[in-house]
């Protein structure tokens, strides 16, 4: 009986901690217009996974595209909400600085840390990771490393990355490439943090070009 419940406490833990359920959704046009955010050179591909501050374990995978014509966040299978973040199938729109901050403080807390690994590329790649992450779809429930490693594997430079379900392992093969710079971002919030994402009231903040 022991064993039994000790093995249903683990996958309670895996559950709660896993990805959230897929969730299509489609931002009207106006909306995603009015988001548009363009954030400038350098262009950047950055891998956001989301690190269990008690067992270690990858918890959750996100992919943030700073292209040429937006800067974008890739949120796959995420809880991640803000209403002037408009989303069109786990894309988020309006990443400015805030929303950015803002995205890291959502997940963020006592029981987890968030390491956000950044890698230059070329305007062209950029373009093509935009692309890739909008016509992926909406990603199922625990699909979240599998999906952007799809996604990795399709563009030129990346062919390397793992066909991986395990954020962790992304993280790891992430963080050696060649020029990626890593920050660590941690939180005393509380697991409960439903209060947050009512808050900043405004996050939208357009660049220039």
């Amino acid at each position: 009986m022991h064993i039994l419940h000790r093995a249903f406490w683990l996958l309670s833990l895996v559950v709660l901690t896993a990805c959230g359920a897929a969730e299509p959704k489609w931002a009207p046009d106006a909306d995603v217009a009015r988001s548009h955010y363009v954030h400038g050179a350098p262009y950047e591909l950055t891998l956001f996974t989301v690190i269990n501050n008690r067992h270690g374990g990858g918890g959750h995978s996100a992919l943030m595209v700073n292209a040429p014509s937006e800067r974008v966040i890739f949120d796959p299978a995420g809880t991640f909400y803000h209403p002037h973040l408009p989303e069109r199938n786990d894309v988020h729109f309006g990443m400015s600085d805030a929303a950015v901050d803002f995205y890291i403080d959502y997940h963020a807390r006592v029981s987890w840390h968030v390491v956000e690994q950044t890698v230059q590329v070329s305007p062209e790649v950029a373009t093509l990771a935009l692309a890739k992450v909008q016509a992926y779809g909406a990603v199922p429930k625990a699909m979240c490393a599998r999906s952007i490693s799809d996604i990795l594997r399709s563009l030129p430079g990346f062919e390397a990355t793992p066909h991986t379900m395990s954020p962790k392992k992304l993280m790891n093969w992430f963080g050696e490439l060649q020029g990626v710079t890593e920050q660590k971002f941690y939180d005393d919030s509380p697991d409960d943090n439903g209060r947050l994402v009512q808050a900043p009231p405004l996050l939208l903040a357009h660049g220039g070009a």
